[in-house]
């Protein structure tokens, strides 16, 4: 499992230190995977948290929501979101029905609702998160991540860990033993 510190939680999501801090700290709205060890220390957050965070920021901002009753929802999303791969819910818009109700639906022009509800799509907080925990875009992938993602390796220090040569060691000087 992948883990962001807070400094990197705080870009993704988009909240200042403080309220990321108050969020998941002091009123315990959504909280962090891995609490802090300390005054001082940076909490963990896996994908799964960020995307609850950047959710929350949604419907904070654009829908004008006090959170802090929804707490019961972002627990049941977060447990959710646990069970589903990072791949899961690209295509798909997460459906909020009221009390601890919610569903993915895939995205479509014409979504039918049977039920009053808040759609949010995932789509671009997905992308970001693609971006900052260095996963894959489900896109180019063959819908499983990869074990040992590739990594780009700087040629400039290969080439000079290449160029070094080795002197032979001197056999007779390890082969003797200093004793005390």
């Amino acid at each position: 499992m992948r883990f962001v510190k807070t400094p990197a939680a705080v870009q993704l999501t988009g909240l200042s230190t403080v309220t990321l801090r108050e969020w998941t700290n002091r009123r315990a709205l959504i909280p962090a995977d891995l609490p802090p060890k300390g005054k001082g220390s940076p909490a963990g957050f896996t994908w799964h948290t960020i995307l609850l965070l950047r959710i929350a920021v949604v419907l904070r901002d654009r829908f004008h929501f006090e959170l802090q009753p929804h707490q019961n929802l972002f627990a049941s999303l977060k447990a959710g979101f646990q069970r589903t791969s990072f791949i899961a819910p690209w295509g798909n818009s997460l459906v909020l029905r009221g009390d601890n109700g919610w569903s993915f639906v895939e995205d479509a022009d014409g979504l039918p609702l049977a039920e009053d509800a808040v759609v949010v799509r995932l789509q671009p907080h997905l992308e970001a998160l693609s971006a900052g925990f260095s996963l894959p875009h489900p896109i180019t992938s063959s819908g499983q991540l990869e074990l040992f993602p590739a990594r780009p390796i700087d040629t400039l220090t290969n080439a000079s860990i290449g160029a070094e040569t080795v002197e032979p060691r001197n056999v007779t000087a390890a082969a003797r033993r200093r004793s005390a």
